[in-house]
């Protein structure tokens, strides 16, 4: 297994900051006013309770039920923890609950049931029916989730979907599909063995049934071996089910000539031997966690022509569940579906499967980091695969009305998938590129401040991210002492820290200095202090003299501030050609804002200056510029003297040729919303702005900071852009997420 790329400290703190768990109730309509809170709660909210009492199905009109999903466990079967409890559970359940909403826009709520009774859980449950649009269940273990599972189906007109089961065997049915595709093989003619006959296993095996695959064929194995019939010992109904007529005892025996073999169990269970006495072509899902029943490595020793998957992301052909899930269950409230049935997982697997065979975009290549193009080791899509969120629902969706599921079926499908293509967060892709990018680039990063808690766990999640290697400024001994009065002692043997005292090229870097500031009223002791004492300079050294890739600093001091010392050792003047972009990401939008940091008062050539680096900044970002020069009238009216210079910069761009979208001057209204910009049709920008330039430094600092105090934004930057190096300046206020972030921003040479 691969050491995590984290520890339990860096786990601890990602749940308890910014403040704790892992996601908050924000309300969708204003509630400001008195009138807003008549219509809100009393006496307003009572005329849509009168119509849902007369006609329930307007609850999906009227109230979230219709885009809400409740994740609900006991906490007795949790991951690799076994039976932890309720309590206990809710962690995994948070998180359970962010990922419907990070990969299908599924608002969900998480539920903690505090019993193991069978009846008690469903009868709360069934009782909390009413709140939800569908019930999917977690971690419950085994036969109860069997029993539980059963009656709420039949009990309650919802969806209800237990993932441990049939996440499972939809994601495998996908790769199955596309394994038998390659090996030209169908599955009603395949042998197929089945290890591990628990929730996961079962509903495998039942699923690639109702897919054609023959019962005869079938063979499943528990810890005593084959399940066959007439066996008694280790023995319940759902196993029955599946017992095979068949003189094989054990699964070595039931290996011998088999097409597939699906592993939901045990670590090492399959052997090189029994996978050589697989048929031709060999299927073998090895998808136990976090060990497979064997390694692709120990399969392909014996066998080049196997297929092989696992539930493991450091290997090709993951089954994740996080494929299945979100989009059955957006495909099922989208119809407001009274239950998920076979055809409808059926529809998913064979969606998954044909988005595997069609050519992979290069934002998904390169957050992976190599092409991927369907084959041996690629036969199920990545989850992060942009395209699912359109591809997968309207299949569930489709075979859903097509088996009578839904309430109110979908008229205008293709208005569907268009509606499901905007419904998700665009910032979590480019962000996403952004990582892959630093991964790639392995840049040695400069950590100027060490003295700060903040910045050390930044540099130690830097490195234990696999993203490069972290050199701290700082003192050795404070420094270790810092990490272990935050819980990562283990962190001082692995994070390099850099002082004046330890280097061998002080002195490298004093006549360096000397000779960029000795006409600047600075003499060699003033060079001294600066190169021996000073943080900043010191780290900026390193990085001018090739000792780091990429420099992060201005979590302790104000960023002006920081700038000047920065200028001793680069040229980061306006004249220089500096700029400062700050990106504002906000409700699934990403803005840049400049000029943030460097030009004070920029006159109409400066401005376009900005405007260009703005632009570069965008596309190292994954954008296309729209670049909107900002000020409070629009196309000439108000009549203002201090907007003149907004309209002639964007005059300036004219006879620069430059090759992205530009326009100004505009309010920001404008800029921003599409229908305030129907009102000048003659404009330039085909859409909302990108890119703001704002008319100097303060209205841009007082824009970016009003964004994060009250509206909550998350603010990277300001990005300094057109200096020699990457060097990124964070906020005084950056938590430690926010300095690694610059950190990768540098290191992808964002600038």
């Amino acid at each position: 297994m691969t050491k995590p790329r984290f520890s339990r400290e860096d786990a601890l703190n990602f749940h308890l900051e910014p403040s704790p768990g892992k996601w908050e109730i924000q309300a969708t309509v204003p509630m400001t006013t008195q009138r807003d809170l008549s219509l809100a709660y009393s006496p307003g909210v009572a005329i849509p309770c009168e119509e849902i009492a007369k006609t329930p199905e307007l609850a999906y009109d009227y109230t979230n039920k219709g885009n809400l999903v409740a994740v609900i466990s006991n906490g007795t079967a949790v991951l690799g923890l076994g039976n932890i409890g309720a309590l206990a559970s809710k962690p995994v359940m948070e998180g359970k609950s962010v990922l419907f909403k990070r990969f299908a826009d599924v608002n969900s709520i998480d539920l903690e049931i505090d019993t193991e009774d069978p009846d008690a859980f469903c009868n709360a449950v069934r009782l909390l029916g009413p709140s939800f649009g569908g019930i999917n269940l977690e971690d419950i273990k085994a036969p109860e989730c069997f029993i539980i599972e059963q009656r709420l189906k039949e009990e309650m007109d919802i969806p209800v979907f237990h993932d441990d089961q049939h996440g499972t065997a939809v994601i495998c049915a996908a790769g199955l599909i596309n394994a038998l595709h390659i090996s030209g093989k169908k599955i009603e003619d395949v042998r197929i063995v089945l290890n591990g006959a628990g929730a996961a296993g079962i509903a495998c095996l039942e699923l690639l049934k109702s897919m054609g695959a023959k019962h005869d064929n079938c063979i499943m194995c528990d810890t005593k071996g084959v399940i066959y019939q007439g066996r008694t010992e280790g023995m319940n109904q759902w196993k029955s089910a599946h017992a095979a007529q068949t003189d094989t005892r054990t699964l070595a025996e039931a290996m011998d000539g088999a097409d597939v073999f699906l592993g939901v169990s045990a670590k090492g269970a399959v052997t090189p031997e029994m996978v050589e006495r697989m048929a031709p072509n060999p299927v073998i899902f090895a998808m136990a966690n976090p060990d497979p029943e064997i390694t692709p490595e120990e399969a392909h020793a014996v066998r080049s022509d196997a297929i092989v998957a696992t539930g493991r992301s450091d290997y090709p052909n993951q089954v994740n569940n996080v494929l299945g899930f979100p989009y059955l269950f957006r495909g099922a409230l989208d119809i407001h579906a009274r239950a998920i049935n076979d055809a409808m997982k059926i529809a998913c697997a064979e969606a998954l499967a044909e988005l595997a065979r069609e050519d992979v975009p290069d934002e998904v290549a390169m957050a992976y980091g190599r092409k991927l193009s369907f084959g041996r080791d690629y036969i199920i899509p990545t989850p992060f695969d942009p395209r699912l969120i359109h591809r997968i629902p309207p299949y569930v969706a489709r075979a859903g009305m097509d088996t009578d599921m839904a309430r109110r079926p979908i008229i205008d499908m293709e208005g569907y998938e268009e509606s499901l293509k905007v419904r998700m967060d665009p910032t979590a892709s480019i962000l996403r590129g952004i990582h892959a990018r630093a991964r790639a680039a392995q840049s040695t990063m400069i950590f100027a401040e060490g003295d700060d808690l903040r910045v050390l766990r930044a540099a130690v999640a830097y490195q234990r991210s696999g993203l490069g290697k972290a050199l701290v400024v700082g003192r050795e001994a404070e420094v270790a002492e810092a990490l272990t009065a935050i819980g990562m002692p283990d962190a001082v043997a692995e994070l390099e820290v850099v002082n004046a005292a330890n280097t061998e090229h002080l002195e490298t870097y004093k006549t360096f200095l000397y000779e960029r500031l000795q006409r600047k009223g600075h003499d060699r002791q003033d060079i001294h202090r600066l190169a021996s004492r000073d943080r900043h300079v010191f780290a900026a050294l390193m990085l001018a003299h090739g000792h780091g890739d990429g420099m992060v600093t201005g979590a302790t001091r104000k960023s002006a501030h920081v700038l000047e010392l920065l200028n001793h050792v680069f040229d980061a003047q306006p004249s220089d050609g500096a700029v400062g972009v700050s990106v504002v990401l906000h409700k699934g939008r990403i803005v840049l804002i400049a000029d943030t940091l460097v030009h004070e008062w920029p006159d109409e050539n400066d401005l376009a200056d900005i405007a260009e680096r703005g632009a570069g900044v965008a596309r190292h970002m994954g954008l296309t510029p729209r670049v909107a020069f900002l000020s409070f009238s629009t196309f000439g009216y108000p009549v203002s003297e201090r907007a003149t210079k907004m309209y002639e910069a964007a005059a300036v761009l004219d006879g620069r040729n430059v090759d992205f979208e530009y326009e100004g001057e505009m309010t920001v209204d404008v800029a921003l919303n599409p229908k305030a910009q129907e009102h000048y049709p003659f404009s330039r920008l085909t859409g909302a702005a990108n890119v703001l330039v704002v008319p100097a430094r303060h209205s841009a600092s007082i824009s970016v900071k009003l964004m994060q105090e009250m509206a909550g934004a998350t603010v990277i930057g300001p990005i300094l852009t057109g200096v020699d190096k990457p060097i990124q300046i964070c906020s005084s206020v950056s938590t430690s997420n926010d300095i690694l972030n610059m950190a990768i921003m540098a290191a992808c040479n964002v600038g």
